[in-house]
């Protein structure tokens, strides 16, 4: 059998589908990856400002409150304050180290099915000499070496495909190997940056958490209770004439001084009755 025969293509046709099947799936889940990531990024973003718009609202609100609360939601928004700082830098981070990664796969891609489409027509026009070759030799049977210029174009259209074949093994080669090597490295600077955000961010939790609990209300209250006191208007002095004393009463035939005494009750001795103690009482 002839060593350009079509029959000896099909192991190289089944190389070259598994190639384009790596690559398209490639394709379909890097194109994932850099979607998704870059959400990821952006939403930590948005988190970001929503976190900093908190922190002016504390800050505002902090100012509206006495001493003592005052102080401890101003270092509450400080430490939220340093969250956000952190978290600035984990956006870099991603951005960097993740998402422009995988959005350089895009190339590398693009790379790849040039390279198979390239191999592909070299194959293309070899398959299409041999063919041309095989419609010679079945004219003339008994002249196999008939046409010289037929068999030079399969000769030199098989040596570009297994010109082109070599590249092609040894580009996907290549990158098969950086794309192994790169999931590793793209997911591990994830985690990564991912664990740094978090345990810095634990830190500055935790000194927002003690911030927040090491307040005490008793002064604020001692200090708002004062000044409610002093602001408050005294009620007007009654009038001395407003209420005349009840005048003691006479004697009474066989009264002693001692029966007097406890008739006139309070208001010959000048201490509070009942309606003084109510009101008093109703105030407090």
């Amino acid at each position: 059998m002839n060593r350009h025969s079509p029959f000896l293509l099909p192991p190289r046709d089944s190389q070259v589908r598994i190639m384009e099947k790596t690559v398209a799936n490639a394709e379909k889940y890097f194109g994932r990856f850099c979607s998704l990531m870059a959400s990821y990024t952006w939403k930590a973003a948005k988190l970001r400002d929503k976190s900093d718009l908190l922190v002016r609202q504390l800050t505002d609100y902090a100012n509206t409150e006495s001493p003592e609360l005052r102080n401890t939601m101003k270092s509450f928004a400080e430490e939220l304050a340093k969250v956000q700082d952190y978290r600035q830098a984990e956006i870099e981070r991603l951005d960097t180290k993740v998402v422009e990664p995988l959005k350089l796969y895009g190339i590398r891609l693009k790379q790849m099915r040039a390279e198979l489409k390239r191999f592909n027509n070299t194959r293309s026009n070899e398959i299409k000499q041999l063919e041309k070759l095989a419609r010679l030799r079945q004219k003339a049977p008994l002249h196999q070496h008939s046409s010289p210029q037929a068999e030079f174009s399969v000769h030199r259209a098989a040596a570009d495909t297994s010109r082109t074949s070599k590249r092609l093994r040894e580009t996907f080669d290549c990158f098969q190997r950086e794309k192994l090597k790169d999931v590793q490295r793209i997911f591990s600077d994830f985690v990564a940056v991912e664990m740094i955000f978090h345990t810095k961010a634990l830190e500055v939790y935790s000194d927002a958490f003690r911030s927040l609990h090491s307040y005490g209300s008793g002064k604020d209250l001692e200090v708002g209770g004062s000044e409610s006191l002093a602001k408050k208007p005294r009620s007007p002095k009654r009038p001395p004439t407003a209420r005349e004393p009840l005048a003691t009463p006479g004697p009474v035939p066989g009264e002693t001084e001692a029966g007097r005494a406890v008739l006139a009750g309070p208001w010959v001795t000048g201490q509070p009755g009942h309606a003084v103690s109510g009101q008093i009482a109703k105030r407090q």
